[in-house]
């Protein structure tokens, strides 16, 4: 910098909120911020109709909400006034370091939005829709930033020029860098990843030029506590962990494993480290990888779940997991050890159901204030009929009289008419090798063969042999199905065989029968 250059410099007063007394000095404190789920549906949806997505943000926002208690504060030093040494200040807004300033600032906030005809949604207090005919205008608030989508840009104008009229803010145009996501808004729709913070992570953990693999766990492999291993360092462990959940914003892939070897912060082991390293290595040959939300004009939302059975191998605790997407592209998901031992696989199934339920009831609420409201029930893929039975009707009386009354609120919501569970067999899973021969090279392409596509296939399972030689085609199978086109699920499945394998999905029941002769057709011409 030159000499001759001016340069700002900032400074902040902040008040001394580890002395206040609860019930005194403040009562609230919490405010809410937005639900990553809720970004995403918003991202979605924008991709969905073709809207363009826009972000603001307010300096300085915790300065600008009012305070109802009584609260003093010293004069700053250099700004004392003369004559009045002794005096005190009394807060008539609130002050970074206040317990209640985050409280404040969310009231303040909301007032702006409920003095201007707009509506708060009531399962997520930080979105606010504004309808005036057909025209529509959505923000959703994390703190001090701000992200707005609508169908009428005048609108999406007008909002913009009273906010900076209200607060001082600062308009970063349209949104293509969100809490760490990038966000890249094209014609065709919107591609949302981390890949800079990726980088930033492999390069603090020095991994920045580590050999690549192409899972992020070892298959089959079990972890506990006590593993006989040696100790590592917990909080280098802990920040590599807490890394890799954030990274899940973007990367559902990752999130079975980085919640699995969360389980091991408190006392981490050379074998969790290696783990979480492996996590990295995954990474780096994956770097690129995001979400794609495409136009599609259909928003119907769609859930699926699964669960292992005694996955954890301390307490025999088994692990749910859901995923749901909206048109295209996946926007919310999550993996959770169960909180009760589960006594059989369909029982595992039927409480990770209940879970993956809750989770779509809410976010049905939260379609429904968009202006999506999803006027058929919500289907939810299950790959346990025993657990779907269950749902449907009290069956098994015997096996399941003990399950907590409150997963049976998924019979409710089905009576409802909200969710409606189906097996796996109902949507066609198609299993295949990259090869039908040893040589040959990758042959179905459901995004270039009509006739494979009408058969309704969502997912390509490349099933290969964990000591087959050739089973590295899969991987190049699965890359060549993305490069030509192939919008849906892809997904490389390892057995213990050493030989070539090559299986077709052999459902149950007439229909899965029906399809599968239908693939066999199709594959022996």
């Amino acid at each position: 910098m030159q000499m001759d250059q001016y340069r700002s410099t900032k400074a902040r007063l902040v008040a001394k909120g580890y002395s206040q007394l609860p019930g005194i000095d403040y009562t609230e404190t919490f405010a809410p911020v937005a639900r990553l789920d809720t970004i995403r549906a918003l991202i979605a949806i924008a991709a969905n109709k073709k809207w363009k997505i826009y972000q603001m943000d307010v300096k300085s926002a915790f300065l600008n909400g009012y305070i109802d208690e009584e609260i003093y504060v010293e004069q700053p030093q250099g700004f004392i006034a003369k004559g009045s040494e002794e005096k005190v200040l009394r807060l008539k807004k609130a002050l970074y370091g206040l317990k209640q300033a985050p409280r404040a600032w969310y009231s303040r906030i909301d007032k702006y939005f409920m003095d201007r005809e707009f509506r708060r949604s009531l399962s997520e207090p930080t979105l606010f829709i504004k309808s005036q005919g057909n025209d529509t205008l959505i923000v959703s608030l994390y703190v001090d930033d701000l992200i707005y989508t609508g169908n009428n840009e005048k609108m999406i104008q007008v909002f913009k020029e009273d906010m900076m009229k209200t607060f001082e803010m600062s308009d970063l145009g349209l949104m293509h860098f969100f809490l760490g996501i990038e966000i890249n808004q094209e014609k065709e729709g919107i591609f949302i990843c981390q890949r800079k913070y990726t980088e930033t992570l492999l390069k603090k953990f020095k991994m920045e030029s580590c050999k690549t693999v192409t899972t992020p766990l070892v298959t089959g492999e079990k972890y506990q506590k006590e593993d006989g291993s040696q100790k590592v360092d917990s909080s280098m462990y802990r920040s590599l962990i807490g890394s890799l959940l954030y990274l899940t914003a973007t990367r559902p892939n990752i999130m079975f494993a980085t919640c699995l070897l969360s389980r091991f912060m408190q006392s981490p082991s050379q074998v969790h480290y290696a783990a979480a390293k492996r996590i990295l290595r995954y990474l780096r040959g994956t770097k690129d990888f995001g979400i794609w939300y495409k136009s599609t004009n259909d928003a119907k939302l769609v859930g699926y779940t699964d669960s292992d059975w005694a996955g954890s191998v301390e307490d025999m605790k088994s692990t749910s997991g859901y995923t749901f997407s909206l048109g295209s592209g996946i926007f919310s998901w999550a993996s959770k050890k169960q909180a009760t031992v589960a006594q059989s696989s369909a029982e595992a199934e039927y409480i990770a159901a209940a879970a993956t339920s809750n989770q779509a009831i809410w976010l049905r609420r939260i379609l429904e204030d968009i202006g999506e409201k999803q006027e058929e029930p919500t289907t939810i893929y299950c790959d346990n009929k025993s657990a779907i039975a269950i749902t449907k009707n009290p069956v098994q009386h015997s096996r399941t009289k003990h399950i907590d009354i409150k997963y049976h609120s998924l019979r409710e919501a089905t009576t409802r008419g909200e969710i409606e569970l189906k097996s796996f067999a109902d949507k066609l899973l198609l299993y295949a090798c990259p090869s039908i021969s040893d040589c040959d090279e990758p042959w179905i392409n459901p995004a270039m063969d009509k006739k494979l596509a009408s058969l309704g296939c969502g997912k390509v399972l490349v099933y290969v042999a964990e000591k087959d030689p050739l089973k590295d085609r899969g991987w190049y199978y699965k890359d060549s199905l993305r490069e030509s086109g192939w919008n849906g699920d892809v997904e490389v499945v390892e057995v213990k065989e050493e030989g070539h394998v090559f299986s077709v999905f052999c459902p149950d029941g007439e229909n899965g029968l029906a399809m599968l002769k239908k693939v066999a057709s199709f594959i022996n011409e």
